[in-house]
Order: C-alpha cells, then sequence, then structure tokens
C-alpha cells in the first residue's frame, strides 16, 4: 500500500531476524569509510570487457596502466636489418621422428629434445637420444599432453627437437668475409623463393662450388628453418647466409663496392657458360618458382643471362639453377 511500511525494522511483513543495528542499507551512509572516493574514471580503453579496450587490442594498442609485454607474434617491429629477430624467427619445434633424427644427422643448432613419457623405443628415437646426447643437448621427458600442446597437436610421433632461431649477418659481411680470406666474392641472392628445400639446396651449391653466401629479403622469401638445414645436408654450418631489408637496395649496394649484379632469366642476353665478368666479384640473382626476377630486381642487374634448356622442360627451379650457374662461374674461374 502507498505509504506503507516496506521491510522496515520492524515493521509490519519482516522477516524474524531481520532487524540490524546501525545504519539501514541503501542509506549511503553505512561507514566513513565507505564514502571515500576510488579515484578518477578510468579511461574505456583501460576497462577489461569495454568495447574501446577490444578495440585498442585489436589495433595492437594498450592503454596506461594496462599496459602488457607484447609477445613476438604480437605486432613486434622487426628489429635491424640482418639481425636475429623479425616475423617468425622463433625457436622453432620440429616433430616426428624421421625428422628429428634427420635434422640431428644434418648438424643443425638445436636446444632440446622432446621425448613423450613411455614412448615406444624404436630404432630412429634410440639414435634421436644418442645424437642428442653425444652434442650435449637437453633431454626432457614430458607427458603426451604436455607434448601435445608444444608441439600444437601435430603429429610428433613422441618426439620433437627444438631448434633455435636463425642469426642472420648483413649483407656486407659476405663481402668483408671473402676479402678476409683473400677470395674473389660470389654471393647468391634469392628474389621470392619461398621453397625452404630450394634455399637449402641453394646453400649446398654454394658450399660445393665456392660460394660466398646467400642473400635473402627479409619478406615473401624462406628462411632459415630446420627444414632448411635438412635439405642443406650440413652445408649451411659453412655457408652464411644475410638477410636484407629491402633486395633491391642491397644488389645497388654490392654495385657501388664494384661487384656485377647478374641475374638468371630464360631471356637472358648471354649464355651463362660465356659470362664474361664470371672471375669478377659477382651477384648471382635467382628468381622466384614460377614468377622469376621480380621487375625492379630485374632492372637493377648489370645484365642477366640465361641456362640453354631443351624444348622438353619450360624452367628449371632455383635449386637446379643456382647449381648450374655455380658450377659455370667456378668452371670459368679455374679456366682464368
Amino acid at each position: 500500500m502507498a505509504g506503507g511500511k516496506r521491510g522496515g525494522q520492524g515493521g509490519r511483513g519482516a522477516k524474524p531476524g531481520s532487524h540490524r543495528k546501525g545504519a539501514a542499507q541503501g542509506s549511503g551512509g553505512q561507514r566513513r569509510s565507505r564514502l571515500s572516493g576510488r579515484g578518477p574514471t578510468p579511461p574505456a580503453e583501460s576497462r577489461p570487457g569495454h568495447p574501446a579496450a577490444r578495440r585498442a587490442a585489436a589495433d595492437g594498442r594498450a592503454a596506461p596502466g594496462n599496459r602488457r609485454t607484447p609477445s613476438r607474434s604480437a605486432g613486434k617491429p622487426p628489429p635491424k636489418e640482418g639481425r636475429r629477430g623479425g616475423a617468425g624467427d622463433v625457436p622453432e619445434v620440429v616433430v616426428g621422428r624421421n625428422a628429428v633424427v634427420e635434422v640431428l644427422r644434418a648438424g643443425a643448432p638445436a636446444n632440446t629434445l622432446y621425448v613423450a613419457e613411455r614412448a615406444e623405443a624404436d630404432d630412429r628415437l634410440r639414435e634421436a637420444v644418442r645424437l642428442a646426447s653425444d652434442r650435449g643437448l637437453a633431454l626432457l621427458e614430458l607427458p603426451r599432453p604436455e607434448l601435445d600442446r608444444l608441439t600444437g597437436a601435430a603429429v610428433h610421433q613422441g618426439l620433437a627437437l627444438q631448434v633455435p632461431a636463425y642469426d642472420y649477418i648483413e649483407p656486407a659481411d659476405l663481402v668483408t668475409r671473402a676479402m678476409d680470406r683473400a677470395e674473389v666474392p660470389l654471393v647468391v641472392a634469392l628474389d621470392g623463393v619461398t621453397d625452404p628445400r630450394n634455399l637449402g639446396a641453394v646453400i649446398r651449391s654454394v658450399a660445393a662450388f665456392g660460394g660466398t653466401g646467400v642473400l635473402i629479403p627479409q619478406r615473401r622469401s624462406a628462411g632459415v628453418t630446420a627444414a632448411v638445414w635438412k635439405a642443406s645436408a650440413g652445408a649451411l654450418a659453412r655457408v652464411p647466409v644475410a638477410r636484407a631489408g629491402n633486395l633491391t637496395r642491397a644488389l645497388k649496394d654490392y654495385q657501388a663496392a664494384g661487384m656485377f649484379v647478374v641475374g638468371l632469366a630464360a631471356d637472358g642476353e648471354v649464355d651463362v657458360d660465356a659470362l664474361e665478368v664470371g672471375a669478377d666479384p659477382l651477384v648471382l640473382v635467382v628468381g622466384g618458382e614460377g614468377r622469376g626476377l621480380s621487375r625492379l630486381v630485374g632492372q637493377t642487374c648489370d645484365l642477366r643471362a640465361r641456362i640453354p634448356i631443351g624444348t622438353r622442360a619450360e624452367s628449371l627451379n632455383a635449386g637446379v639453377a643456382a647449381g648450374i650457374a655455380l658450377y659455370e662461374v667456378a668452371r670459368l674461374r679455374l679456366g682464368r
């Protein structure tokens, strides 16, 4: 009834035991400490669950007082060109018994070998443990659910190997290393080669024919991973890899240092076995699978050389093309 008592102290309809001493609830004056302010209202971006906070998180921003150290994969800016770091350069986990054994055989650097508890021991697992032990790697036995989490639920067969990020060098360091050894620089630059097996094959050919090293762009290119170590058959331990933030600029820097830049192209002006500058400081540029040299890189080259092939094949993959060109350059240098 309007104006009647509504659950007051001792009023009609009050429940037994509901009588309390002190200020009534809802009066706003329960205790002096309760009247103290909570400070200024935080900005919307700092309030968990607020739409502005979700938008800030999506944009990679953090509001004052709500900052967190970002992970490597959360929009971290790329580091200085040619050094370790950048998108994707985090310790890699190689999974599967065959893959782990082959990477260990290749001599790839590794940190830790993970073995699932109660994993069935076969020849591959025993060899992996032996190779890791001989190299002094850490051996950790994990419960299978933990190994599943570590490998992203990949088919690991009870075995995984952690490989550290590769430590790239500066493009200019390739020339410096050759000069320190009194060698004529011979660099292979890859323009858009995205297959790690091709990168490994190129590194293997560079080691076989006396090349100085390999240059790759930072973007749109295969980087040095465990698959590259495997494909190089251990040659990566002897051949340095440099990485350039801008491949065209790096090629121009090589030209300014007195090196000839020769691109491999099907419509080249000269056959690769007749390359007159083969004995000089040289950069061989190999294009990506299918599309060849990019427009800017092709325009930067001093000349383009072709590899004569029969009518049964339209083109060669990057690994094969680099191997043939390096063989011809090595032959020209020996002849001179």
